[in-house]
C-alpha cells in the first residue's frame, strides 16, 4: 500500500493470488445455484466452522440483517449490547429494515453481557411485549479494544439461549482474530451459536464479502432474506475466489497482526501524551488517548499525520478515543515509520 493506513483493516488491498484468482475463477449464476467457485466458497467456510451450509453475502451488515431477519419475524426482539456492531453502526438496518425490535444491554468493557441481564431480558409469553427471538453476540468486540469473548462465556450465554427456546448469532466480523488469540479454534467458538458470521474484508484481505454459516434450513431463509436485501448475485466467483485464498492462505498469518499491534501499542506507550493500556491489546486494534499536554485533539494529530502518510480515525463520538487496527499491509518496517511519525507530531505540538 502506498499508506500506513490504520484506520481499520477493511481498507486492505487484495494479495497478487487473490487477483489471479479472480481473474481465473471458474464462474456460473449463482441465483441458479450454478457458480462453483462461490459454492466451494460457501461449503468451505461451512465445513471451517463446523456448520451445515454458509452463504456469501456482500457485507458483514448484509450477512447480519440476513442471519437476524431469517431468526425473527416483524415485531420479535433482539437481545444484544449498546455498543454491539449490530446496534449501532448498521445504519438500524434492524428496525427500518427487518420491524425488529431490539433490547440494548449494557456491555461490559470485555464486551460481554451481563448473564444476569440477558435473563432479566428474556420477556414472558405476554401478548402486551414483543416475543424474545434472538440473542446476539460480538467477538471480537470492535467496540471494547478488539476484545474476544471466552469460550466458556458463548457457551454460557448459549446455554441461557437454549434454555428460553432463542437462537443465538454471533457476529464475527473478525472471527479469526478471536480464534488466534483465544488459541481455540474458530468453528469451537461458534459451536454454541445457531448462526455466526465473518468477514473476508478485513483481516483475511480479500476486497469484498462476508459468509454467514448455520444450518440447511438457516441458510435457505437466509438466502431468500438476502435476495429481498438485493443480494441475489450471478457470477460471484469472482469475489468468491479471493474469499477461498482467504479461507486457504490469510486465517494462518492472522497472528502476526496481533503481534505488530503489541509492538505498535508497546512503542506509543513510551510516547509523551499518549495513555493507552496495554492489557486490553489482545488482537489487532487498540484505541489510545491523548493526554491533555499533548496541546492537540484528534482530528488535529490525524491531520498532522497524513503529512507523513500515516492515516487515523479520529473518534466520531465524544469519548474523543483513537482506534489503530493492524493488517496484512503493515509491516515490521510500517511500524517503525508509524512510531517515528506519532513521535513528529507530537513534539511538534509539545
Amino acid at each position: 500500500m502506498d499508506q500506513y493506513d490504520l484506520r481499520s483493516d477493511t481498507v486492505t488491498w487484495p494479495t497478487p493470488e487473490m487477483r489471479e484468482a479472480m481473474a481465473t475463477a471458474e464462474l456460473g449464476d449463482d441465483v441458479f445455484y450454478e457458480d462453483p467457485t462461490l459454492n466451494a466458497l460457501q461449503d468451505e467456510a461451512a465445513a471451517l466452522l463446523g456448520k451445515e451450509a454458509g452463504l456469501f453475502v456482500t457485507s458483514g451488515t448484509q450477512g447480519n440483517l440476513s442471519a437476524a431477519l431469517a431468526h425473527c419475524g416483524r415485531g420479535d426482539e433482539a437481545i444484544l449490547g449498546k455498543t454491539a456492531h449490530m446496534f449501532r453502526a448498521e445504519a438500524g438496518s434492524l428496525s427500518g429494515m427487518g420491524g425488529v425490535h431490539s433490547s440494548q444491554l449494557s456491555d461490559q468493557p470485555d464486551g460481554q453481557l451481563p448473564l444476569d441481564a440477558i435473563r432479566a431480558a428474556i420477556r414472558v409469553d405476554d401478548e402486551h411485549y414483543p416475543r424474545t427471538r434472538l440473542i446476539c453476540l460480538e467477538t471480537p468486540h470492535a467496540d471494547c479494544d478488539g476484545t474476544p469473548l471466552p469460550l466458556e462465556y458463548v457457551q454460557q450465554v448459549a446455554a441461557i439461549a437454549k434454555e428460553h427456546g432463542v437462537a443465538l448469532h454471533i457476529d464475527g466480523a473478525r472471527l479469526f482474530n478471536a480464534a488466534a488469540a483465544l488459541g481455540v479454534p474458530a468453528a469451537e467458538l461458534v459451536a454454541p451459536a445457531d448462526s455466526a458470521s465473518f468477514c473476508l474484508s478485513k483481516g483475511l484481505c480479500a476486497p469484498i464479502g462476508s459468509v454467514v454459516v448455520g444450518d440447511a434450513a438457516f441458510i435457505e431463509r437466509a438466502r431468500r432474506i438476502r435476495k429481498m436485501l438485493g443480494g441475489g448475485l450471478r457470477q460471484a466467483g469472482v469475489p468468491a475466489a479471493a474469499g477461498r485464498v482467504s479461507l486457504q492462505r490469510m486465517i494462518g498469518r492472522i497472528g502476526e497482526d496481533h503481534r505488530r499491534a503489541r509492538m505498535l501499542a508497546e512503542g506509543l506507550a513510551q510516547i509523551p501524551h499518549i495513555r493507552l493500556n496495554l492489557e486490553r491489546v489482545q488482537t489487532n486494534m487498540f484505541y489510545l488517548h491523548l493526554l491533555p499536554s499533548a496541546g492537540i485533539n484528534p482530528l488535529q494529530l490525524s491531520q498532522r499525520l497524513a503529512e507523513d502518510d500515516v492515516l487515523i480515525m479520529a473518534s466520531r463520538d465524544h469519548r474523543e478515543r483513537i482506534r489503530l487496527v493492524t493488517h496484512y499491509w503493515i509491516t515490521d518496517e510500517a511500524v517503525e515509520h508509524i512510531l517515528a511519525a506519532f513521535r513528529r507530531a507530537l513534539n511538534h505540538h509539545s
